[in-house]
């Protein structure tokens, strides 16, 4: 348990971890130049916050203390995003940012061979087999397809740049225990675990999860062995207490992140949100076990969630599946425990994004740090099937190869579908034909690739099927339908039937935040010029408001489109009205929109608006005189 490899295979590592990860990060370069998606709009390329003119100390100040969309506990991939913009030369160049993420990716794949390096030490395997067993576990996480999203999506490099001081905290970690193990204080790696681990909090919140991922080690490798029992004793009684302590701290935090009735903008509470993840959980361990590029479609909107245990069926088997496998690890700690460790890390790292916190069910960059303990876990399985196989060492070795080599053509040909925005959308859309966000991608990718609002747009007719397809696709979604009529419009051939099938998806679906946005995509495009149906624009908008709960910006958003694109002032006011009602009584925007409709002509409307803010104003006062008698 406490051998050491001899110098010379340490510098031999070396150079066979360098160029290992080397060649990982080489896989994902078809990628590039690739397009800003999603969340990279907000975080990055309308984000003046990063946007860094000059590389000096104040300026580098200001984007550190600049509010961020994302949050401001994570700004160091903050930081490297204002640094990549100043390396592109003041703009927000994808190719830039991608080659950053790439750059990470290759760093951490090389500090993950030194990690597994130390564990399969630790652990006790022979020492002429450490070494080609941690660099076919590098490559195994480096080179998955899995990873693609993580590293080509710039803005998971909040995710990705976690994982990196992860890694380096466990590995530090690692150091600190096996030199107590050996009998040395272990102090400076357990202090550079603490400062690694602070560098890790400061790109992604999941990072709390490190003393989880130590207790793993513990279990399993370490088993809270040190050369003084008093170290021994004091490290099982730390891991106790904080057991202990985290028990009625878990129990204080779900209190307040539980959600009884739908989370704002999703269409499950935080009970379906939890049956559903064990569902979420098996189909990641699928698509690591089959990487088929199919099997990760990038898009999720398609997975339903379970209502109840028999709700799909498929919510119980995959419970009991998750909890065997916990419990086989727990049985196996002892015997196998480089198995047990993966299965531990596996799920540990998913505590967090699969809790009963409102956010998406799944994504696949939830599986950046997790994807370690489940290459973990498969090569230990593979090696003690060898074993009991009794297959000759040169053919392990060559299947070993022929798998990796497998997994890196099929990231290589997975990362040449990111390469432009419409090779990805047409590779999603195909991945995923039940996905509404796919199709109305395709749909918007071709549209705007076209040339945008134009009746001679070439790629319309193109744009067009695809918006049918992703209308079909799930009869629970609206914005591939309000898209369909926006572009029929436009090719003039739109039919009272388009128009009456969306309104009566609109008065019966879930409001969705998905949802919620699909009337306002007719309002953007009648400022963009297309001639919408007034009446149906306007009924379509006052169904919205009746079946959400619009925030004051919507609301004002709604009231401009109506007042400046489709000339309903009366209608707009009434939207004005209901956000001054929603604003604090002290903001000012009831005399500033008062301003802006008499410079238009309109003062009677101008007159309502600064009574209702008046109005307001008064109400508060006398709330609060009469709160203080």
């Amino acid at each position: 348990m406490t051998g050491s490899l001899p110098q010379p295979e340490t510098r031999h590592f070396f150079f066979a971890s360098l160029v290992v990860a080397l060649v990982a990060g080489l896989l994902f370069v078809p990628g590039l130049p690739g397009n800003f998606l999603f969340d990279d709009i907000p975080n990055i390329v309308n984000n003046r916050g990063i946007h860094l003119a000059e590389l000096t100390p104040s300026a580098i100040a200001d984007v550190l203390a600049a509010p961020q969309v994302s949050g401001n506990l994570r700004a160091l991939p903050t930081l490297t995003f204002a640094l990549d913009y100043w390396r592109a030369g003041g703009i927000a160049d994808p190719a830039t940012f991608k080659t950053t993420n790439i750059l990470i990716h290759i760093l951490t794949a090389f500090v993950l061979g030194w990690f597994f390096r130390t564990l399969l030490t630790v652990a006790g395997v022979p020492a002429a087999r450490v070494a080609p067993i941690a660099i076919a576990l590098t490559l195994a996480w480096a080179a998955h397809p899995l990873q693609v999203s993580s590293v080509l999506y710039t803005v998971q490099r909040l995710q990705t740049m976690g994982t990196l001081f992860l890694v380096l905290a466990l590995f530090a970690y690692l150091q600190a225990r096996r030199a107590q193990i050996q009998g040395h204080a272990g102090r400076t790696g357990l202090m550079a675990t603490v400062l690694l681990w602070a560098l890790a909090l400061g790109c992604k919140e999941d990072s709390a999860l490190l003393p989880a991922y130590a207790l793993a080690l513990e279990l399993t490798v370490l088993r809270f062995a040190a050369a003084d029992p008093r170290v021994a004793r004091m490290w099982r009684r730390g891991y106790l207490v904080l057991v202990l302590a985290a028990v009625p701290a878990y129990a204080l935090w779900l209190t307040n992140v539980w959600h009884p009735d739908a989370y704002p903008g999703r269409d499950f509470n935080s009970i379906e949100r939890l049956l559903t993840q064990p569902r979420v959980l098996c189909m990641y361990l699928w698509q690591i076990v089959l990487p088929l590029p199919q099997h990760m479609p990038f898009h999720y909107d398609w997975l339903k969630p379970s209502r109840s245990l028999l709700h799909p069926w498929t919510t119980l088997p995959a419970m009991g599946l998750v909890i065997c496998l916990l419990a086989a690890a727990w049985r196996m700690r002892t015997r196998y425990p480089l198995f047990a460790l993966g299965v531990f890390l596996f799920f540990f790292a998913h505590f967090i994004a699969s809790n009963a916190i409102g956010l998406e069910l799944a994504y696949e960059h939830r599986n950046h740090f997790a994807l370690i303990g489940a290459v973990l876990a498969i090569g230990s399985v593979l090696a003690h099937l060898a074993v009991r196989l009794h297959i000759r060492p040169s053919l392990q070795a060559g299947l070993c190869a022929a798998a990796l080599l497998a997994l890196g053509a099929t990231t290589a040909i997975r990362a040449y579908g990111w390469r432009d925005a419409l090779s990805l959308a047409q590779a999603s859309a195909a991945a995923a034909p039940g996905s509404p966000r796919a199709w109305i991608d395709l749909c918007d990718t071709y549209f705007t690739r076209g040339g945008g609002v134009t009746a001679r747009n070439p790629n319309l007719d193109h744009a067009i099927s695809a918006c049918a397809s992703g209308a079909n696709a799930d009869p629970e979604s609206l914005n591939n339908l309000a898209l369909l009529v926006t572009l029929k419009t436009l090719r003039g051939d739109v039919t009272p039937q388009d128009w009456q099938r969306f309104q009566q998806r609109l008065a019966i679906v879930r409001m969705t935040a998905d949802n919620t946005r699909a009337p306002l995509i007719l309002t953007y495009y009648a400022s963009q010029g297309v001639p919408l149906d007034r009446s149906q624009t306007l009924a379509a908008l006052a169904t919205l408001d009746r079946r959400a709960n619009l925030g004051p910006r919507t609301l004002v958003m709604i009231g401009d489109a109506l007042l400046n694109n489709l000339h309903a002032p009366e209608a707009a006011t009434l939207y004005y009205l209901k956000a001054i009602g929603k604003l604090p009584p002290e903001a000012m925007f009831a005399q500033q929109l008062a301003t802006e409709l008499r410079a238009k002509d309109h003062a009677d409307l101008a007159d309502a608006v600064e009574r209702a803010g008046t109005a307001r104003r008064d109400a508060a006062r006398r709330a609060a005189s009469d709160a203080s008698q």
